[in-house]
């Protein structure tokens, strides 16, 4: 039962692999960033993902029970985030579903498995790109995680299991595509109006899909939550889940 979830998420993986059209890139597409920019992002990814990497391995060695669901927070995210709609020139508005894997794991490990979804994600359906990939990672890989991370640590056994599962999910979503609007702000700043007015405009065209994706997210992630609850209750209490039912 428990490697039906992994299964499953691998098998829609695949599917949206080759069904997947290139019409509008994943995230921000390769080359749209100025070079500058681009090593800027990756500077800034460096020590995230050697922090990540460590935590990763201590996880595998000290609970290695763990890692079919490991396996299975990667797969959603790569799910999820491969589910695209366009929304502005450039790049596009998606689920992230790292919500998920912060909550289980923790934000330096889901920083590593957010790049490997991203990586694997621009060398096989040309979402995103390696030069972006910095910037890509930072706003769904690192921010996104720390926000649902920082709210289940705050809310978690003070509020509903659902209700904080439902927050840390979607605001770890909208607060992906905040990041990525400043990070095209920056890049792109507005003739008259500079980072501030370029920040509200790509901001208030990602909300239109993003907030409704966001809700959509957060109750997926409930409703995943409570399957693992059912089918892998002994993972779950071994990464010492507030909330979970013995």
């Amino acid at each position: 039962m428990k490697r039906r979830w992994l299964i499953v998420a691998l098998g829609a993986a695949v599917l949206i692999t080759f069904e997947a059209r290139p019409a509008y890139a994943m995230h921000i597409m390769e080359g749209f960033l100025p070079p500058l920019w681009a090593l800027v992002w990756f500077a800034v990814m460096i020590p995230f993902w050697v922090i990540g990497f460590r935590q990763l391995q201590r996880v595998v060695r000290e609970k290695p029970e763990v890692r079919l669901l490991l396996g299975f927070a990667a797969a959603f995210t790569f799910v999820l985030s491969a589910l695209k709609l366009p929304s502005v020139t450039g790049s596009s508005s998606h689920p992230t579903g790292t919500g998920l894997g912060a909550i289980l794991f923790g934000p330096w490990v889901m920083s590593v498995l957010g790049s490997i979804v991203l990586l694997f994600q621009a060398l096989l359906i040309a979402h995103g790109g390696l030069t972006t990939l910095g910037a890509n990672a930072f706003s769904m890989a690192v921010v996104g995680p720390f926000v649902a991370w920082l709210i289940w640590r705050g809310l978690a056994g003070r509020a509903p299991f659902w209700l904080v599962v439902f927050l840390a999910a979607a605001l770890a979503d909208l607060s992906t595509y905040v990041v990525t609007s400043l990070q095209l702000a920056l890049a792109f700043p507005d003739p008259a109006g500079g980072i501030l007015a370029a920040f509200a405009k790509f901001g208030a065209i990602f909300a239109v899909t993003q907030i409704p994706l966001a809700i959509s997210e957060g109750i997926l992630t409930v409703l995943i939550m409570n399957a693992l609850q059912t089918n892998a209750a002994a993972e779950l209490q071994a990464l010492e889940i507030k909330g979970v039912r013995a």
